[in-house]
């Protein structure tokens, strides 16, 4: 996969994760959940491109530990939103599987790239 693919899947998680976001209920819980989801996942695509423009190897890792974390978020936030029955398991399996893919993705590139 590379690296245009890989700003395109990023980028389009960020668009269906703010979706979903945007369509939980206006409630306490409805409005934080919006608002943690939608910083995770937008972060997840935004650490990617500045991954994709670093300068060094080590800068590089560094970025990519961050899309890491941020995807890793996101996928906390969406099991979390299930687990408080907010919005059916159906609606949530693309973004889960998703998240899970593009964390296998982001990990196994930051160890070819330590081992280098």
């Amino acid at each position: 996969m590379d690296k245009a693919e890989l700003k395109n899947r990023t980028n389009d998680f960020a668009h269906r994760s703010v979706k979903l976001a945007l369509s939980l209920s206006n409630t306490i819980l409805g409005r934080h959940l919006q608002v943690q989801l939608i910083k995770a996942a937008t972060s997840v695509a935004a650490n990617y491109r500045a991954a994709c423009i670093a300068q060094s190897k080590a800068s590089f890792i560094a970025k990519l530990s961050i899309v890491i974390e941020e995807v890793d978020e996101s996928l906390f936030w969406l099991e979390f939103i299930i687990d408080e029955s907010l919005i059916k398991k159906i609606r949530v399996d693309s973004l889960l599987k998703e998240a899970a893919e593009l964390t296998a993705i982001f990990i196994a590139s930051r160890k070819t790239i330590q081992t280098k």
